[in-house]
């Protein structure tokens, strides 16, 4: 996996090619992005979509091993004008669209924390289990032009545990105004020391426990990164999507002795029918 890099899996999903007929242009998204599921197909009311998904991450954050897991995909979506209400897994949000150039976007969703056993090695051992609990996301961009070509982004993550930020630019390609296509962002990751501490920080108990050394990170810059998005219609109800990530963590970061890899990276593909 560490082998494969976002550009590579660009171009294998760029080849791929459905004989069948597609549904690119036979409706319009809330905004056009195949980072945001829309399956309303353009309509007021109620929308459902149903999938499956298959994807090679990294165990825990700062973690060398890596895995395949299965997750489910899809929503329940009721839009209103403008509007999308969704429940989709463990988060329950809102996104609206605002003078065709704004999105914003706000979710409560469900954080399941770190176990010890997440990690095979054993490189968790005595650290302890981290609290589950839900964090609320806010998140906007801000295109530049009404196709939505080029935009900003920003996101808020808060919770019980410290806040973390997210700030970028992104870039669309392709023509489709249907959610499909490709997308890439690039990022900048900020978290403040409650938060840092909370992924990357030992204190004197976990350091008795396990034999690392005690690490307090101050907070500011955690990382920079890349994202990919990609989502295409098969037919009229069956669409794929994939989607890929690379962090690169700050120097803080990297000297935690959780931090055992200089990167966190992950690779998604899937499907879903749309009903």
């Amino acid at each position: 996996m560490k082998k494969i890099s976002i550009l590579v899996l660009f171009s294998l999903i760029s080849g791929l090619t459905f004989q069948s007929a597609l549904a690119s242009d036979k409706s319009k998204a809330l905004v056009p992005l195949p980072s945001l599921d829309d399956f309303t197909q353009g309509n007021d009311g109620w929308a459902f979509g149903l999938g499956v998904g298959v994807e090679y991450e990294t165990a825990y954050e700062g973690s060398d091993e890596f895995g395949f897991e299965i997750q489910p995909a899809g929503a329940v979506q009721w839009r209103r004008g403008d509007n999308i209400y969704y429940f989709a897994g463990e988060a329950f949000g809102w996104r609206g669209r605002y003078d065709d150039k704004w999105l914003l976007e706000a979710l409560l969703g469900f954080e399941e924390g770190r176990e010890e056993d997440d990690s095979d090695d054993g490189h968790l051992d005595g650290l302890g289990e981290q609290d589950e609990g839900f964090e609320l996301v806010l998140q906007g961009r801000r295109a530049f032009t009404a196709d939505w070509r080029y935009w900003l982004v920003g996101r808020i993550v808060t919770g019980g545990d410290g806040n973390l930020g997210l700030f970028g630019v992104g870039r669309r390609f392709g023509e489709q105004n249907d959610g499909t296509g490709h997308e890439v962002n690039l990022v900048a990751v900020f978290h403040d020391s409650e938060y840092a501490n909370k992924g990357f920080g030992i204190n004197a108990t976990q350091s008795a426990a396990s034999g690392l050394a005690a690490t307090t990170l101050s907070g500011g810059l955690r990382s920079v990164g890349i994202d990919y998005s990609f989502r295409r219609y098969i037919n009229a109800n069956w669409q794929v999507y994939g989607e890929a990530l690379f962090e690169y963590y700050s120097s803080e970061v990297r000297d935690s002795p959780i931090a055992r890899s200089d990167y966190e990276t992950e690779v998604g593909l899937g499907v879903i029918y749309v009903f």
